[in-house]
């Protein structure tokens, strides 16, 4: 009995720690996208998010090392796959925070995840979760008309949805084939590597020295950090549950918004915030 009881509370021990890294990455992606705003005005939005996923590979490959020699076919294709993803939902979600409010884009980008956990989740709350979190999403894009209508800005958000659902699984997937976090820093590495063509296209045209190093030190905050602390997360939950447990993000988002870049809330979108929080606590105990 001694032996089951130290095995779950070590079980336990590490969920709660998971769900504690998720949070704190939502949070670091949050304030890291509205301290970016000014500086992609200056790089443009490829250029800065090439920089900083450059900044954030560079770091990691230093810090971890791979052993590139010894990985098989599987962990490369892992690698890249996570890679890819990793670059298109970061471009998407920059892309579309320049033409619409955070809190709206990351509303519009939840329906990755929420995607996710509908289609990989199991139990009673499988749908019932996703349809609470889904009448949040439909208030917090709805009031406000500081919130916009723009077409293309909402078109990147769904794109950056799609890239986040497709990273929550590889994710997954690449925690299982690498050891420790060898396999964020050569997935950050083919992230680079994607976003290199348009990304030095916009550096060209638009380089600053000061915006260039703003933009790599808030590498740390975007991408390092969160993408460090998910890759993590994830080997100790299942894509389901993450999946519903970054619901919080589009009340982060539009909190983060509010305070730092003055977009205001209505009523409605505060009830948005209050029924992703509710969908996100049901599912998480």
């Amino acid at each position: 009995m001694d032996a089951v009881h130290i095995e779950r509370s070590s079980e336990s021990k590490q969920t709660f720690t998971a769900i504690g890294l998720t949070l704190a990455a939502m949070i670091s992606i949050q304030l890291g996208a509205a301290i970016s705003k000014p500086i992609m005005q200056q790089l443009g939005t490829f250029g800065t998010t090439f920089v900083r996923l450059s900044f954030a590979a560079i770091i990691l490959l230093i810090w971890i090392r791979p052993s590139f020699h010894s990985y098989n076919r599987s962990q490369w294709l892992s690698a890249f796959s996570l890679g890819a993803s990793m670059a298109f939902m970061t471009m998407c979600f920059f892309a579309a925070i320049e033409t619409i409010p955070l809190g709206l884009a990351v509303a519009i980008e939840f329906m990755g995840p929420l995607l996710v956990a509908t289609l990989y989740g199991s139990g009673r709350f499988r749908l019932i979760c996703p349809m609470i979190a889904a009448a949040g999403i439909i208030c917090l894009t709805s009031g406000s008309s500081l919130w916009g209508n723009d077409m293309t800005g909402m078109l990147f958000a769904f794109c950056a949805a799609i890239g986040w659902g497709a990273y929550i699984i590889l994710t997954k997937r690449a925690g299982e084939k690498f050891q420790g976090l060898e396999g964020l820093a050569v997935s950050m590495m083919f992230a680079a590597l994607v976003a290199l063509p348009v990304g030095t296209g916009q550096l060209y045209t638009n380089f600053s020295t000061e915006a260039f190093i703003m933009a790599g030190l808030l590498a740390l905050l975007t991408p390092l950090i969160p993408y460090a602390f998910e890759f993590i997360a994830l080997r100790n939950l299942k894509p389901s549950a993450f999946g519903i447990l970054v619901s919080l993000e589009p009340a982060i988002g539009a909190t983060v918004g509010f305070l730092m870049l003055h977009q205001a809330l209505s009523l409605v979108q505060v009830t948005g915030i209050a029924l992703v929080i509710t969908a996100s606590v049901i599912s998480t105990r």
